[in-house]
């Protein structure tokens, strides 16, 4: 018999750290790719970064699998680190090929959709949804 499991807000899950950790080492990426134009040590630095930010990238895609599967919760985050994963891949490919026209902006795009990863993680979930008070958004009837 499967039991479901789910995150209490403000806890720190494996899923949780593994969007952290992924999103930290995209910045780190992006701070040595600047550091590319100016200096030997920002090439290395970019280099050793893409290796763990990949690592990271499996690890969110082992975390979101193992949160789904076992422990009972939605496969939606499996399907987004999957294709998060893809994308690392394909970031890659173009990294080592030399094609900043298009390695730069899918990096900002991973930047982008990994944090957003890391809100959407980090927010508590209702099955039936947002609650109904009778009043808008902005505190007018």
């Amino acid at each position: 018999m499967a039991t479901e499991t789910t995150a209490t807000p403000g806890r720190l899950t494996f899923l949780r750290v593994t969007v952290a950790l992924q999103t930290v080492a995209l910045a780190f990426q992006a701070v040595t790719a600047g550091m590319l134009l100016s200096s030997t040590l920002g090439a290395a630095l970019h280099d050793v970064g893409s290796r763990v930010m990949y690592g990271a990238s499996m690890l969110y895609a082992l975390a979101a699998v193992l949160a789904w599967r076992p422990g009972g919760g939605s496969p939606r985050p499996a399907l987004y680190a999957s294709g998060f994963l893809v994308l690392a891949s394909i970031q890659v490919v173009l990294g080592i090929a030399h094609m900043p026209s298009l390695h730069v902006p899918l990096g900002v795009m991973m930047f982008t959709l990994s944090v957003l990863a890391l809100v959407v993680t980090g927010r508590p979930t209702d099955e039936k949804g947002p609650k109904r008070t009778g009043r808008s958004r902005l505190g007018t009837h």
